[in-house]
């Protein structure tokens, strides 16, 4: 099988739906098998950015709010949207100064991600920042956030029992865990 062979054939498509952050598009297909459907796509117009944020005594610092969406509070690294027009970087720094009040020093790009490929073509990117300074937060609006710095262990400890469920902070959280195991932090 050819990797790079795209089975899919597309043979009409329909917007659904559009607003400042998502576009929706129904597409008419041919599946891999040969047989007519439907297959929907979520665009996300912003990448989304995360940050493992970890100090001198590798504590991190995770943000806590209520998320619309699932209907649930959420433990989370400060995340947020990075439009296409601005870099990574700064993206990232811009939201942890926003959620956090924090700005670092030291910068290291640690993975980038799809976060739900089968239906959207979401891209996510995170970044470690460490050498810490405190500043003042200035949260968006819609944001009411609680930050806690606790140590990284108990941060991954959080990961495995399935109290952190978001899957950016899921995936930074047990990649910084084998950095760290690895010594490369």
């Amino acid at each position: 099988m050819d990797e790079q062979h795209n089975p899919w054939q597309i043979t009409g498509q329909k917007e659904i739906y559009d607003n400042p952050w998502i576009h929706i598009t129904e597409f008419d297909v041919i599946n891999p098998s040969g047989g007519k459907g439907i297959y929907g796509k979520v665009h996300f117009k912003n990448r989304a950015i995360g940050i493992v944020v970890l100090d001198e005594n590798m504590d991190i610092y995770l943000v806590g709010q209520y998320r619309f969406t699932i209907n649930e509070y959420s433990w989370e690294i400060p995340e947020g949207g990075g439009p296409f027009y601005e870099a990574p970087l700064e993206a990232a720094q811009r939201e942890l100064l926003e959620e956090t009040g924090l700005k670092a020093n030291h910068w290291k790009k640690i993975r980038e991600m799809h976060l739900s490929n089968s239906v959207s073509d979401e891209l996510a990117i995170i970044f470690l920042a460490t050498g810490l300074s405190q500043h003042k937060a200035m949260p968006e609006a819609t944001e009411q956030l609680v930050v806690k710095k606790i140590p990284f262990e108990e941060a991954f400890k959080m990961v495995m029992q399935g109290e952190i469920k978001d899957a950016l902070s899921v995936a930074a959280i047990l990649h910084t865990n084998i950095f760290l195991q690895e010594g490369e932090l």
